[in-house]
């Protein structure tokens, strides 16, 4: 279990994958351990997973670490459960579900990624630093529009903070992730009260996501100022830090296998060969980009952003005979059934075309995006931003890495020293 407080939460962070495969060797795929400061059952079992993910009724709610509460927020989807979800979720996907994608979103994603990849050629670039800018800006349009460009640099400056903060111990001292994301949160909220309190000052109409959260009398959910502010924290958290990873990992498997990205080329230039020069896509185009889908959730496994999720108990369970008192946490490690060969056939090489059959994508093992009532609501405006930023990626350029590149995939997904691409016309 490790040591008090810490537990092997240490041993988790640093070592991950290994410390769950080294665990499992001496205790199964189920064991008992401590971290992010709580005891915790983690499950390694893929059919309990399932059983867990789709039956939260049966005091199995969500357990994230304090540190995620505090400062993604306490109300966000992701933390809430039963009725409050229900309506957290129903609001949410009024702002980022198909419909919302379809009628609203799609327009002003296309513009900008067409505007966001301009002058690209012939420069060295980093194409970590920018898919980050790409994934947190569109992002940030979406929620607040007008004001976005004089209030960007501060309020980014702090929301890097929290998102830092978020895999720390809450631990509240001076100096440490934790407390400095909590005073970030304090001052990112400042300016969307600020922002708030402007627009009604005005009395002018804006059509964002902040003026749907912030509601008027055609609302259909209404929310009070915790919740309002929690959802602009999970917008932009799950929405951000997941594009710019599968967009940067895409670009990386694609150059790595030349023979993907030519059918993804060839899929592209069909949609523009049905266009004038500088006409938008729309849904219907971005529908029948089913090897860019391909290509996206390979990478998503592949890459592997998100390891697992965690879970809580309301009441003494017995799950496959294994006793969890009431309070303990269960962590779900999904990361490995990404890399299961009864699954995924030779589940290290990147293979887009495995997708092609889409039975795979509602497979009853495939975690990608949750599963059950906790599909990550989000799941598809994250693939139309990248679908729209590689549809104009590959018409316009090639390009070939510079130098080299070390990939650190646990916790999270990052290139330490950046992901240098040299970018030339196509």
């Amino acid at each position: 279990m490790g040591w008090p407080l810490f537990g092997e939460s240490v041993e988790f962070l640093k070592y991950g994958p290994d410390f769950m495969r080294n665990q499992r060797a001496k205790y199964g795929s189920v064991f008992k351990s401590h971290i992010f400061g709580s005891p915790t059952v983690i499950s390694m079992d893929q059919d309990l997973n399932r059983y867990i993910l789709m039956n939260e009724g049966k005091g199995l709610v969500p357990g994230y670490p304090k540190s995620m509460l505090d400062l993604v927020g306490k109300t966000n989807i992701a933390a809430v459960h039963g009725a409050a979800h229900k309506y957290i979720r129903g609001s949410l996907l009024s702002l980022i579900g198909s419909g919302a994608i379809k009628d609203q979103l799609f327009p002003d994603i296309d513009k900008f990624m067409r505007s966001f990849i301009n002058n690209w050629e012939d420069k060295t670039i980093d194409i970590q630093d920018k898919t980050i800018e790409m994934a947190f800006y569109i992002s940030f349009r979406q929620i607040i529009e007008v004001e976005a460009d004089s209030i960007y640099k501060a309020f980014k400056e702090e929301f890097d903070k929290v998102a830092t903060g978020t895999l720390s111990l809450a631990i509240y001292i001076p100096g440490s992730n934790y407390y400095q994301g909590l005073q970030a949160r304090k001052k990112a909220i400042k300016i969307l009260k600020q922002i708030i309190a402007d627009r009604k000052a005005s009395g002018k109409t804006h059509n964002d996501m902040l003026a749907e959260l912030v509601g008027n009398e055609k609302t259909r959910y209404h929310l009070n100022e915790e919740q309002i502010f929690d959802q602009v924290f999970t917008i932009l958290y799950s929405g951000y830090e997941t594009v710019s990873i599968t967009t940067m990992m895409a670009i990386k498997y694609l150059h790595d296998n030349p023979k993907a990205l030519q059918q993804l080329r060839e899929e592209h230039f069909a949609i523009r060969e049905r266009k004038k020069p500088d006409e938008p896509i729309d849904w219907n185009d971005y529908k029948s980009m089913s090897f860019t889908r391909a290509v996206i959730l390979e990478t998503s496994r592949l890459a592997t952003v998100v390891n697992g999720v965690l879970r809580k108990t309301t009441q003494d369970v017995e799950l496959n005979g294994f006793f969890i008192p009431k309070g303990w946490k269960i962590y779900l490690f999904t990361r490995g059934i990404n890399y299961d060969s009864s699954l995924y056939p030779e589940p290290s090489t990147f293979n887009p075309w495995r997708w092609l059959d889409k039975s795979l994508e509602s497979h009853k093992h495939c975690f990608l995006f949750g599963a059950g009532g906790r599909l990550c609501p989000g799941k598809e405006l994250g693939i139309v931003k990248v679908s729209t930023f590689l549809h104009y990626f590959v018409t316009r350029y090639r390009w070939e890495e510079v130098g080299e590149v070390e990939i650190i995939k646990f916790p999270r997904v990052e290139v330490p020293n950046g992901l240098h691409i040299r970018v030339s016309k196509y």
